[in-house]
């Protein structure tokens, strides 16, 4: 046993706060559970052990042991500084309802389904899907309460919470189209099943306009380094557009970094949209013209409808569309 009542080297466990305490192990745990029974003297004593010896409770360990976890699986992607956001409101959210979050991460050597069968070995009690593919969803669907943010489902027993891409994509073109442009360019997010929306509400909203002959897709991704790339690619070609809206506010990022290197101004040279109103679109340097989604309301309403559905409480509505709003800033301006 080290100085502190401990064993050395090992990490300080109930029966050691119950040996420095002069209490059973039992009367220890009722005490750091909270559960009544017990003197004042009594409670102070374990209370004071357990702070000398840097007892912390495993938490884990008595989450499996009760009937309910209380606990909500997140699997998500490294995709930009958006999703740390959602994933900051998600742990907010969760809190505030009595949960814990277990993330469980997309990354280029683990595909979704690992992920997704990671989080059912934790017990988890529902699942929250951000940004990632579609192989989670028939991994999970009526196994546990699934919730995807960002993208369209079919499946009647997911529920969904996503912002309109229709809505954000048709403010931005309306936008530039309402400040002269014509030749305006989609820099696209790859393959996943948000960037397809995407894809499709631009050439949708430019039909709108008549801007038919104009509808340009470069490929792209969801980093700044795909920004970077995507931008070559413009540079590549016989002429520039006059405008560009971009997948997410760090692609956007990168094709600015790379038109300045290249001597093409923003907006004097290329007016840019981004999309997410993230903490980078607000950089002076930047200062993107952006399609804002509120990852707060959007993550409040992810937990609150899991639980609802470990609860039993009615959900009215399987799908919540948000509608996004367009915060005009210096990368955009008159052709």
């Amino acid at each position: 046993m080290g100085k502190d009542g401990s064993r050395a080297g090992k990490r300080p466990t109930l029966d050691d706060v119950a040996a420095r305490a002069g209490v059973s192990r039992a009367m220890a745990s009722m005490v750091l559970r909270g559960v009544g029974g017990s003197r004042e003297e009594t409670r102070e004593r374990v209370f004071a052990a357990a702070s000398e010896i840097g007892y912390r409770p495993d938490t884990r360990a008595r989450l499996l042991a009760s009937e309910n976890s209380r606990q909500l699986g997140v699997v998500f992607g490294i995709a930009g500084r958006f999703h740390a956001e959602m994933l900051d409101g998600l742990y907010v959210a969760a809190k505030e309802a009595g949960y814990e979050l277990i993330l469980s991460a997309l990354t280029p050597s683990r595909d979704e389904r690992t992920a997704v069968e990671t989080l059912l070995d934790f017990r988890c009690e529902a699942v929250i899907l951000l940004g990632p593919g579609l192989e989670g969803v028939p991994v999970l669907a009526g196994r546990l309460p699934v919730t995807v943010i960002g993208w369209r489902v079919t499946d009647p027993s997911v529920d969904v919470v996503r912002t309109s891409d229709d809505e954000g994509m048709r403010r931005a073109v309306d936008h530039l189209v309402g400040l002269g442009h014509r030749d305006i360019a989609h820099v696209d997010g790859g393959p996943g099943p948000v960037a397809s929306s995407r894809r499709r509400a631009y050439r949708a909203a430019m039909r709108r306009h008549g801007l038919d002959e104009q509808i340009r897709v470069i490929r792209g991704g969801d980093s700044q380094d795909d920004g970077v790339l995507a931008a070559r690619l413009l540079l590549g070609e016989p002429g520039l557009p006059t405008a560009a809206i971009c997948y997410n506010d760090d692609v956007a990022a990168g094709v600015v970094e790379s038109l300045s290197r290249a001597g093409v101004g923003v907006p004097e040279g290329l007016s840019i949209v981004g999309w997410d109103d993230n903490s980078l679109s607000r950089l002076p340097h930047l200062n993107l013209t952006t399609v804002r989604q509120d990852p707060v309301e959007m993550t409040r309403l992810a937990v609150e409808r899991s639980v609802a559905r470990l609860t039993g409480e009615p959900v009215r509505k399987r799908e919540l569309v948000l509608a996004p709003h367009l915060v005009v800033r210096t990368s955009t301006a008159a052709r």
